[in-house]
């Protein structure tokens, strides 16, 4: 799962707080971590903060579980520092953005995963277009896989339809739900994981949701994800970082504040998230 960078209320970086959060995630039955991605607030922070989120993830983490760092950059040689860091530190896999200010063409794209993936890590994609304004379409995915560049992706557009077309092109690509309200519709069409967001307040339920939807099981799958819908979308928003924050808070975890430019959620929006998040911790907190 992503989880979110711990600021104090100073904007530092808590990393026992952090390591502590990955402990419990584990303890409550996620499978594994992902630092530095978008719900990491990784643009904001400074390299030698990026490294330690890293180092404190591998050094928190339980046997068997995974520490997928985000190693998105401006450019290649960036992403492939952050790759080699990750490397260090001990992580398995690393998750990477296309270039993340540039729209690049496909060309610029295959060459930027031929220099990450020279850092010696498997390599999930992110296709993130609404940020990266870069779409990893299912074709160019195939031929990253193909040439060996990466081994999953994280789709985030959330559109299921995608994952029938990568399993078409790519029948070993693993496609890994990006988004946290789209679980049932690409669970079904085949994804093999969730970097999701909301299990760093409601992991267990998270967690119930994921394993049913992949063991079809839809009994218990739809009816969970019918109450947990309308917090899960707020994953699709802008303010995703502030809503899954705040209702880390309300639930009596650690969300805290976020670093510029992202800025406090507005009355209205947290009032909403105070009532959906109360609604769904008076089953499954």
């Amino acid at each position: 799962m992503a989880t979110p960078a711990p600021f104090r209320n100073d904007l530092s970086v808590d990393l026992d707080r952090y390591a502590e959060h990955v402990r419990w995630l584990a303890d409550n039955g996620c499978h594994g971590v992902c630092p530095n991605g978008s719900l990491g607030e990784y643009q904001v922070l400074t390299d030698d903060e990026r490294a330690a989120l890293v180092r404190v993830a591998v050094e928190a983490s339980p046997e068997g579980f995974t520490v997928m760092p985000g190693v998105g950059a401006y450019g290649a040689r960036e992403a492939r520092a952050w790759a080699e860091q990750a490397a260090e530190a001990g992580a398995q896999v690393v998750m990477a953005l296309p270039p993340n200010a540039y729209r690049g063409d496909d060309r610029a794209v295959i060459e930027h995963y031929r220099e990450v993936a020279k850092a010696g890590l498997p390599v999930s994609a992110y296709n993130n277009p609404l940020d990266t304004k870069i779409d990893l379409r299912p074709e160019l995915l195939a031929e990253l896989y193909n040439e060996g560049l990466i081994v999953s992706v994280k789709e985030f557009t959330g559109d299921a339809r995608r994952a029938y077309q990568i399993a078409e092109l790519a029948p070993g690509l693993d496609v890994l739900i990006g988004t946290d309200d789209s679980v049932i519709e690409v669970g079904l069409a085949g994804a093999k994981g969730w970097v999701a967001g909301y299990p760093s307040a409601f992991p267990q339920a998270c967690v119930r949701l994921f394993e049913a939807t992949v063991a079809h099981d839809l009994d218990t799958a739809l009816p969970l994800y019918r109450e947990l819908h309308a917090l899960l979308r707020w994953d699709f928003h802008t303010e995703f970082v502030q809503a899954i924050k705040f209702s880390m808070d309300l639930v009596g975890r650690y969300g805290g504040p976020c670093r510029p430019p992202r800025q406090p959620l507005l009355p209205r929006d947290q009032e909403t998230i105070r009532e959906l998040t109360a609604q769904v911790a008076a089953k499954y907190a």
